[in-house]
Order: structure tokens, then sequence, then C-alpha cells
């Protein structure tokens, strides 16, 4: 019996409101606003998070980057790599500095990013080669003029020629391409263009003013599943060397780095909500100012029902159906052109994104709840009507 009640009610509603499709149309264009917004906004950032969470989880879950901020006099030299490597739970250690060069290749020359390291670097950061050879131990101890070029730099200065065995100099200096990396996609997706070049550690600190002592390395666990144990053990032997201080020092994992960026991602979602809540609290009020005088416009038709026996409770319900069925349709019509919008993105920037189930979620329930909570004093003001008033009204 009810069930039938709310269908027939559904079904006056719905009526009332295709008999003036013009002005439902433009009632519920405040709700389409606000849910495209909503779910426009929140898809495009949760598909470029996942970009970069892909990215990060891509690093390798077992690699920890140590930076130093305070030596308190004890500076780290390229023999304590060692010393870190014999840590149990450490398979690998490497330092990386970093210079800016000018390289020049006869008349090709362009600006360079120097990355001082040891050999270990490749395995730990996971680089490919395209050609050649990485640095070796033998490079670092006897301070060789080997480097090792990215894809943009062998192309920038070599075009088309094969790179390795040709000569690079960069600030002057006569280096000697031992190889080449394979082409790497930074975060957005892009191939990186940024000119880079790994030379022996102990070369960029005769070459390079700014790089003396170690204040950056990484390391690679000896258990990728749990780097927990690598991170304690490293922590202890730095909290040793400077003085139990632990702002000396930072220890970066990706996995801190995906919870720090989880806790600004879900910061960013509530904002963009939010922003796009305030359409549809916009669009609620038009859905009352149009059901008030929806109400005023048809207040004969009220007082016949009330006449015949309708009571407040039904006509109550019957314009609180129709403010939901209003903001529910508005939704729909909004849902599908955020469908629409994000694919055209995605086409154009060739990027995947994809409409955030959330988003649709939050959208369809704030739209229900919009459309009940705006629906509710016209409806009281329509089932309040007394049925002689209401007829002598339009007399």
């Amino acid at each position: 019996m009810r069930m039938t009640i709310i269908f027939q009610t559904a079904k006056m509603a719905a009526h009332a409101i295709l008999s003036s499709k013009l002005r439902s149309f433009l009632t519920m264009l405040g709700i389409v606003i606000g849910v495209v917004s909503l779910v426009v906004l929140v898809s495009l950032a949760s598909g470029a998070s996942a970009s970069v969470a892909d990215e990060i989880a891509g690093m390798g879950s077992g690699r920890l980057t140590v930076n130093i901020s305070d030596d308190k006099g004890v500076p780290m030299k390229i023999k304590d790599m060692e010393q870190v490597e014999a840590l149990e739970e450490i398979s690998l250690a490497a330092p990386l500095g970093q210079a800016s060069a000018s390289g020049k290749y006869k008349s090709v020359s362009g600006r360079v990013t120097l990355y001082g390291t040891t050999a270990s670097y490749k395995e730990i950061q996971g680089l490919s080669l395209a050609a050649g050879r990485f640095l070796k131990t033998f490079d670092v101890e006897n301070h060789t003029y080997a480097v090792v070029l990215n894809q943009a730099a062998a192309k920038e200065f070599f075009g088309g020629a094969q790179a390795v065995g040709q000569s690079l100099r960069l600030d002057g200096t006569r280096f000697l391409v031992a190889g080449v990396l394979e082409e790497e996609e930074s975060v957005t997706g892009n191939v990186s263009e940024r000119l880079e070049a790994y030379v022996p550690y102990t070369t960029l600190m005769r070459t390079a003013d700014s790089v003396s002592e170690i204040t950056s390395f990484s390391v690679k666990a000896a258990n990728e599943e749990n780097p927990d144990a690598a991170q304690e053990a490293l922590k202890k032997l730095l909290l040793e060397r400077f003085s139990q201080d632990e702002e000396a020092f930072t220890i970066v994992s990706p996995s801190a780095l995906l919870e720090a960026m989880g806790s600004v991602d879900d910061a960013f979602a509530l904002l963009l909500g939010g922003v796009a809540g305030i359409s549809l609290l916009v669009g609620g009020l038009g859905i009352m100012n149009i059901m008030l005088a929806s109400v005023t416009e048809r207040t004969r038709e009220i007082g016949i029902r009330k006449a015949i026996g309708a009571s407040q409770k039904s006509i109550m319900l019957q314009f609180m159906m129709e403010a939901l069925l209003i903001s529910l349709l508005g939704c729909g019509v909004g849902v599908g052109l955020s469908w629409a919008i994000v694919q055209g993105i995605s086409m154009a920037t060739g990027e995947a994104f994809g409409v955030s189930v959330k988003a649709l979620g939050a959208s369809v329930a704030f739209s229900a709840a919009v459309g009940l909570t705006f629906g509710v004093y016209p409806a009281y003001k329509a089932a309040k009507k007394h049925p002689i008033e209401a007829l002598s009204a339009v007399r």
C-alpha cells in the first residue's frame, strides 16, 4: 500500500515536471553545474594523484634516501658508504652530489645537470642502459672523466649519432661518454627533456666547487618487501654519528611519500568537494525558489485535492517528491556531462583519466539531500494551505 502511494506520488510529480520542461530544466541547471564541478574536478585530481603514486611506487619500496642538513663537524666521505653497506639490513649505498655545468660538443652547447655518484647508484635507482656502460668502482677510485648521459642529453649533443666513445666538454673539461641511459618518462607521462649526466663522485668533487662532502645518499634495503628494518638500522647508525640529533638528517622512503601524498589528496579532494558543494547549494536555492512559485501557481490544484480528502502528508510528499526528482534529474544530466568532459580531456591529453566513483556517489547523495532539504519548506507551505482559502484565492 505504501509503495503504491509513493509510486502514484512520483508519477504525479513527474507529470508536473514534464508539463513545464523549460522551467524544470532551468531549475535543475544549478544542480547540473554543481555535479559537473564536483565529478570533473575530483576525477582529474584523483587521476593525477594516481599517476604520481604509480611513479613513486615504481621507485621501489626498498629504496631509502638520506639528506644530511647538519653533519656536526663529522661529514660523510666516500669511504663511509662502505660502513653503511656493512649493515646487515642494507645491500647497497651510493652518494649523490649535484651541480650544473655548461656542456659543449662541436657547435652544440647547453646546460647540463651533473650528478656525482658511484657504481651502486644504477642498481639502487633501477636505471637501464640503452648503450655502453654505467660508472664503475674503477672510475670512482681513479677519478676518471667518464660520463653517462640520459637520452635527452645524448640527442641534444650528438643527435642520431652514436654517443658512446665521443668526447663531451663539461665546463671546459673533456669527458668520455661511457654510456647512455634508456628513455624515461616523467611523472606526467611525458618524456623528460632535462639534460642530465652522471660522473664519478670523486670527479665531481674536483670539478665542482659546490660539491665536497656527502650531503645526500641512497641505499637499497636487503629486504625490499619490508624496508622498515633497514630504515631503523640506518637511523641508529646516523644518530650515533650525529650526536643523537634527529634533526641533523632525514630519511625518505617511497612509503612515507605515499602516506604524505594520501593526506594531501584527502585534503585537496575535500577542498574541491566543498567548492563544488557551494554550487549544489546554489542549485538547491533555485529549486526552492521555483517550488515556492509552483505552490502559488497551483493553489487551485492544492485546494481541490484537499477538498476531496487529500491529507497534508500526501500534499507535502508530492511537492517534496517533485523537488527530489528535479534534483536527481539534474544530477543524472551532470553525471553524463562529467563523463563526456573527462573522456574529452583524456583524449586531448593522452592521460587515462576515469570518472571517480567516490565523486559519483557523493554527487548523488548530496543532490538528493539538497532536493529534499530545499523542498521541505515549499512542501510544508503547500500542505498547510486551507482548502477553502485555497479555492477562494483563485476566484
